[in-house]
């Protein structure tokens, strides 16, 4: 058997039981939790959502299911442009209690690190309320935040795409910076949608460098409905990550490779758009390191990395192995924190989990079954979720 001691935020050691007891045995701690017939597993983190927004798209669902494409219900007037309108009118505490409350359930489910987007408000007061709510949460929060701004997610009525971009370089981008200088507001990345009618890759291009240039961490989507070429220039200009990519080609695949970029592969959303999909096995082969995100937003309504990564193994090919590691190790890489987390290393973050069965494949094998099988998600050492009903019930 094994032990895991974290101190001050942080795990002081790992190893076997016995050496454990012996090199603290002087050492009190606050708490001492049995893992017997448990399995202990870094925190999961969910390397692309977008979780700050107001307004329902459930009636979406139903027109998707009759067949209307993403973009047919996009140019009808919903999609991005209904919930940018939603979130436009929204308070800012309006958004924080919404956002708290998915923050929860994401933790509830297994999440110690999440990568979180603006993108719902398209001019620079609401991408701004946007950013200074998820802020709050990075720090009122017992959750790891990866924030990303992402004003480039559709283009604003108005304006054309090149307008759009224009704004962004020399408005939304310079008030970033003079707000990250002031202390106000920390953005760690920057994502823009290229994509075919909303994007183009030269606009792309643009808003990347002048991200990259403020400091910030290049993670966009690209290549999801139509062949962007985004892979070959997310690897041109350095991207820690690129999301989506069903439509991927093979040269940009061997890019990724070279360049060490992850691919953030988002299982939700191929199965709810029926799109084709990620060619996940063809990236692990030629050597590109594959994440996971949930891609939680009102079109892939999913809290949950367990059937994230159900869904990774059954639909895109992965081994449960591959699976788990990128729902660690591999999205942390892509949001430039694997040095901290996604894995049970001496000096890393104390963020795990503790689940209720011998075997740590049962959290992906039981798909919608975390409720019964997560007992305890740990962030920096302190218990933040503990499930009273894995004592009482069985996880089989």
């Amino acid at each position: 058997s094994s032990s895991v001691v974290c101190r001050d935020g942080c795990i002081k050691a790992v190893g076997q039981a016995d050496v454990i007891r012996n090199q603290f045995s002087g050492a009190t701690f606050e708490r001492i939790i049995d893992c017997s017939g448990k399995c202990v597993l870094p925190g999961l983190v969910d390397a692309h959502t977008h979780p700050v927004w107001a307004g329902d798209r459930v009636h979406e669902f139903a027109m998707k299911l009759a067949g209307a494409s993403y973009m047919e219900i996009h140019q009808a007037g919903g999609g991005i442009h209904f919930t940018v309108e939603h979130t436009r009118k929204a308070t800012e505490e309006e958004l924080f209690n919404t956002f708290k409350h998915r923050l929860e359930r994401m933790r509830r489910a297994g999440s110690t690190l999440v990568e979180c987007k603006s993108g719902y408000g398209l001019n620079l007061e609401t991408e701004l309320k946007m950013l200074r709510v998820i802020e709050r949460a990075k720090q009122s929060m017992d959750i790891g935040i990866s924030s990303t701004y992402c004003g480039a997610h559709s283009v604003p009525k108005g304006k054309t795409a090149t307008e759009a971009t224009d704004d962004i370089i020399n408005n939304h981008l310079p008030k970033l910076k003079e707000l990250k200088l002031s202390g106000e507001i920390h953005v760690n990345n920057i994502d823009v949608f290229c994509e075919k009618g909303v994007f183009d890759l030269d606009s792309t291009r643009r808003i990347l460098q002048a991200g990259k240039e403020i400091g910030l961490q290049i993670n966009f989507h690209g290549d999801e409905l139509h062949p962007m070429k985004s892979a070959e220039l997310g690897a041109e200009l350095g991207a820690q990550a690129i999301s989506h990519l069903e439509e991927v080609s093979d040269e940009g695949i061997m890019a990724m490779a070279r360049a060490k970029c992850a691919a953030v592969l988002l299982p939700t959303t191929a199965y709810m758009l029926r799109l084709k999909q990620p060619q996940a096995r063809k990236m692990l082969e030629e050597g590109v390191i594959v994440a996971l995100g949930s891609d939680f937003n009102p079109n892939a309504y999913c809290f949950s990395m367990p059937m994230v990564m159900h869904l990774a193994c059954v639909n895109m090919k992965m081994s449960m192995n591959e699976a788990l590691a990128a729902a660690t190790i591999n999205a942390a890489y892509a949001l430039g924190k694997s040095d901290t987390h996604g894995s049970i290393e001496t000096g890393k973050q104390g963020d795990l989990l503790i689940i209720n069965s011998s075997r740590w494949e049962h959290l992906i094998y039981q798909f919608g079954g975390h409720e019964a099988l997560i007992d305890y998600v740990i962030v920096k050492g302190k218990v933040i979720y503990q499930n009273e009903r894995c004592g009482t019930m069985s996880s089989y």
